[in-house]
């Protein structure tokens, strides 16, 4: 039987090629040179002026909130839809997160619930571009600019997405991206924090640096209590190496997925949406089953095409529905579209014969549980 995962890198003798150098030379006053490397490429990449590699995009959103001074009392907006990573920096710092509601359309935060939500506690916005899905970012940075609020562009998802010629995660205070296994490129684990604003990104620099400013030159001497994310030369080697291929990258995510939306045309179904001026890179390709379906039947219907070898995943929880927290019954966008969500396998080495597996699977437990 075929077998069709849900996720996996591409990894090639280039990514093998630059770590077996890293291994071999980059160590003594060459332990950074693949580090620095990726970091200058990355921001040349996403038309950013600062980066900071990372160990996790998780690790990147604590960076980001701890230098914007958050602390108990304080709130931040984020969308209810997200992975619970967007979320757990705000708790670890003691903060607020405050859940509202996203767009039918996007899946992503809706401005107007933002908007709505803000209260003089509010410290900062975080948008996702889930699945990467743009959230309505010229929205989204008037209302910001209105309240003079920062903004945490989570991009884990969407790197190769761009929203009206600029790349997600570049239009925001600060972005934070992903290069975990599953994503559409991987470092192994790791993340990057790109900034636009030179105060606030100095100010992460420090944080990320156990509180250490390079201004201060006294060795091992720490001005605050700051944290550690810091990234390997070996696996920013990888990275250097991924980036070489992210066209090829996103452009296959983009082939994935046109050929799923080509397949299910006819069936009752919707799929990631494009919004108008901008390119959506994919990352993972998702339905959003008949209004018919319930939680019960879409927890079925996955465990159908589990058995068929065929790794497809839900939609991600409302975030606000798990237990250390209270629901938000009034986002009734998230509560009905993660009851219908089905993430679809998309990775590098699928081609049309997975695909049509694939599909062919779907169009009949559609049937079979319509």
């Amino acid at each position: 039987m075929r077998k069709v995962l849900a996720a996996k890198p591409s990894i090639t003798d280039r990514e093998i090629e630059y770590v077996n150098d890293a291994i071999r030379h980059g160590w003594g006053e060459h332990c950074y040179e693949y580090l620095n490397r990726f970091e200058n490429e990355f921001k040349a990449y996403q038309d950013s002026p600062y980066g900071l590699a990372t160990s996790s995009c998780t690790g990147a959103l604590h960076i980001a909130l701890a230098s914007l001074g958050l602390e108990a009392l304080d709130e931040v907006i984020v969308p209810d839809i997200t992975w619970i990573a967007s979320i757990s920096p705000i708790v670890q710092l003691g903060a607020t997160p405050i859940f509202v509601d996203v767009e039918e359309t996007s899946w992503c935060i809706d401005p107007k619930s933002v908007e709505a939500a803000i209260t003089p506690q509010t410290k900062a916005i975080i948008v996702v571009h889930v699945y990467g899905n743009l959230v309505d970012m010229a929205e989204i940075m008037r209302i910001a600019k209105k309240h003079n609020l920062p903004v945490i562009e989570d991009a884990a998802e969407a790197l190769g997405s761009e929203y009206k010629g600029k790349k997600a995660g570049s239009i925001g205070d600060f972005g934070v991206f992903s290069f975990h296994g599953t994503k559409t490129m991987t470092t192994g684990e790791g993340g990057m924090l790109v900034s636009n604003n030179k105060a606030l990104f100095d100010q992460a620099s420090i944080i990320a640096n156990h509180g250490r400013d390079p201004a201060v030159p006294k060795l091992f001497w720490c001005e605050q209590v700051g944290l550690k994310y810091k990234m390997s030369n070996l696996q920013a080697a990888i990275g250097v190496a991924q980036l070489e291929r992210i066209d090829e990258l996103v452009d296959n995510k983009r082939w994935i997925f046109e050929h799923y939306k080509e397949y299910l045309r006819h069936a009752d179904t919707r799929m990631n949406p494009e919004r108008e001026g901008c390119k959506n890179s994919y990352w993972m390709p998702t339905i959003i089953l008949p209004a018919s379906f319930t939680l019960e039947k879409r927890d079925a219907f996955i465990q159908a095409m589990l058995s068929k070898n065929i790794q497809v995943r839900p939609f991600f929880y409302p975030v606000s529905s798990f237990p250390m927290f209270s629901p938000v019954l009034d986002n009734k966008v998230s509560l009905s579209l993660y009851q219908r969500g089905i993430n679809l396998p998309s990775y590098f080495d699928m081609d049309e014969l997975d695909i049509e597996y694939v599909v062919s699977h779907l169009k009949e437990q559609i049937s079979v549980f319509r």
